[in-house]
């Protein structure tokens, strides 16, 4: 597993399947959208007899380990608090690693357990340390290479995890600027990415691991987009994501020794967003697009004879989960705007699938809301492209939710969302939308956004809401604004700055101010400290535009009833940036909830507070947006 090449998929891509069309209209549960899934991330073993998967027991996510061909299965983890969201097969598949933080303060530590549940280990013991997973691979029966910050919290150095002793051994310490090691094919570390205090990033290689290194490719930090994917299998050039030269971030070929570069895929509006390559021979099999749906460019014409078989088992998007190191079995998750999950094992050489299990069975019994692509104009003709969820039983003049989603560096998919579904089952239209400054629509979109937090950012929001009354689907009194981390900053955001246009607000661990924001970011978070400058801005020299833009200052403004939900331990956006601001309403005597979440941190990972929290949002919105 090298987890930032093996992009098969790191995204979630889902289409339209018939299987959750269900005949029950009534309300849906709300522990029925919101619990842990009842079955999820089947994983086959590298010697493909065995599968594991994330089991709720404990009423939170822990592995749960079959014997194919076997009626025997065995929950090998019991964690109570907050359940596991990545694991993976040792190589030699005889136990399981698995990354677990405490309380939500994302300080990883890898773990080891046997099949038998017993005695499981904490490989990585580092107090206020948090692990990544550089390389594990079935071909490497001795070692893995891991990323740990122990000797700096600033910086992640390269140890190799030696299988048989259990013992870390320092193999590269990090000068400083490294965000990324990338190791070949034979697991020696040859490729870094670095971002430079004078503004550019860099890829630099090294023939061998003996050799000087060198610069590949550099580029300006605010204007082009770079990320390493993968060695290419002869380990002589290096595969790279690159908008630089092009708008699109296109899938390059770069040679190690000549420079010479080469593109292997591009499009002219949207991003490359992932690979499948295969698990033996690092071959590239196919590239995937994000539209409004997923689009395929397949490399290998068996894969696309495979995606083909496939189709005919599932209408919905077909993911590839995981493949044993022969390629003799795979676990497939099919899902869409409907459908959270149904997963098959495939075994590729037999053209042959088998039903595993549904993510979430008890939806099959409910109707569920459709999700449609949609796109408008904003003011400045920027095309915003999203996605429109209206209820089954109305379509117009709506209490109306606009859901704006976090990051801002990411965007939104057209896919099963429970938050989506529990508003739309409430009578409540939804509309997402990828504003200004959301990945995947090319590098003048993405830079766009460039510090324009509460400013063209926000633009694309009020327009956006413009557009779901000028379709006739909202009721222009009744509009909400709803968001988690930068959704929550665009609620108070927009509360603040424009307190006549929502009729109420829900913000969920969101920043209120940007110099706190940008002051209390993880050490770890320092060398990427150079970008975001980039992107949010600089406190020292844009302090004008700091003050301008965070809500905590215009919090005298705001009159729309409001819910805040922060997890108590959150690293990415601290409690003080909701107390701070709560504190600032409550002293005008301003309507604000507020629910602080233990053992939580910058998520809602924990069941009982994802329960606890959106049973707060039905009673708010049907207070305040009513139907």
């Amino acid at each position: 597993m090298k987890p930032l090449r093996v992009l098969s998929l790191i995204f979630p891509f889902f289409l339209t399947s018939p299987l959750l069309f269900g005949t029950d209209s009534s309300l849906i549960p709300l522990p029925v959208l919101f619990s842990e899934p009842e079955a999820a991330a089947p994983k086959i073993s590298p010697d493909g007899e065995k599968l594991a998967y994330l089991y709720p027991e404990n009423r939170v996510r822990n592995v749960r380990v079959r014997f194919l061909g076997q009626k025997n299965e065995l929950t090998i983890t019991h964690l109570e608090k907050r359940g596991i969201r990545h694991f993976f097969w040792h190589p030699d598949s005889n136990s399981i690693f698995y990354l677990e933080d405490q309380k939500g303060n994302e300080n990883f530590h890898l773990f080891e357990v046997g099949l038998d549940g017993k005695n499981p280990t904490d490989l990585t013991p580092f107090e206020n340390a948090k692990v990544q997973v550089i390389a594990v691979e079935p071909s490497n029966k001795k070692f893995m290479l891991l990323a740990l910050n122990t000797r700096n919290p600033k910086y992640f150095d390269v140890y190799k995890l030696i299988f048989a002793t259990k013992k870390l051994e320092l193999l590269e310490e990090n000068p400083g600027n490294i965000i990324d090691w990338v190791a070949d094919h034979n697991f020696e570390i040859r490729a870094t990415q670095a971002l430079m205090p004078n503004g550019i990033g860099a890829v630099n290689v090294r023939e061998t691991v003996r050799s000087p290194w060198k610069p590949l490719l550099q580029w300006q930090l605010e204007e082009d987009n770079v990320k390493i994917v993968d060695f290419s299998p002869d380990n002589k050039s290096l595969w790279l994501l690159s908008s630089k030269k092009a708008n699109t971030t296109r899938l390059i070929s770069m040679a190690i020794e000549s420079t010479q570069r080469k593109v292997l895929y591009e499009d002219p509006r949207y991003d490359v967003a992932g690979i499948v390559e295969n698990p033996k021979t690092y071959a590239l099999e196919a590239v995937a697009i994000i539209k409004d749906k997923t689009q395929w460019q397949f490399f290998d014409p068996q894969m696309e004879e495979y995606f083909a078989y496939l189709k005919t088992i599932h209408s919905g998007t077909i993911e590839i989960i995981s493949r044993n190191y022969e390629d003799t079995v795979w676990t497939i998750r099919f899902s869409s705007d409907m459908d959270p999950g149904t997963y098959y094992l495939f075994y590729p050489k037999k053209m042959k699938a088998e039903f595993l299990f549904h993510t979430n069975s008890r939806l099959l019994a409910y109707q569920l809301a459709p999700v449609k692509p949609i796109a408008f104009r904003a003011r400045d003709n920027l095309l915003i492209e999203g996605y429109l969820t209206l209820p089954r039983e109305n379509t117009k003049n709506l209490p109306f939710v606009l859901y704006v989603h976090g990051g801002p560096w990411t965007r939104d998919y057209w896919e099963f969302s429970p938050v989506v579904q529990f508003l739309a089952n409430r009578g409540y239209g939804v509309l997402q939308f990828n504003f200004r400054g959301s990945t995947g629509y090319g590098k003048d979109f993405y830079n766009a956004g460039n510090k324009q937090w509460g400013k063209k950012m926000l633009d694309d929001i009020l327009d956006a809401k413009k557009w779901v009354i000028e379709q006739q689907y909202a009721n222009p009194h009744k509009v909400a604004i709803m968001g988690f981390s930068y959704g929550g900053y665009a609620t108070l955001a927009a509360l603040a700055f424009y307190p006549d246009e929502f009729a109420c607000g829900i913000d969920a661990m969101g920043p209120s101010n940007l110099f706190t924001l940008f002051n209390s970011f993880p050490p770890y978070w320092e060398p990427l400290k150079i970008l975001i400058k980039k992107r949010l801005g600089d406190p020292q020299t844009d302090s004008e535009y700091f003050t301008s833009s965070s809500p905590l200052f215009a919090a005298d403004r705001i009159k729309a009833p409001l819910l805040i939900g922060q997890g108590e331990n959150d690293v990415r956006v601290k409690k003080m940036e909701s107390d701070q601001i709560v504190e600032a309403l409550r002293k005008k005597g301003q309507t604000v909830e507020y629910l602080v979440f233990q053992n939580q941190g910058h998520d809602f990972l924990n069941p009982a507070n994802r329960l606890q929290f959106f049973e707060a949002v039905e009673v708010f919105l049907n207070k305040y947006l009513g139907k």
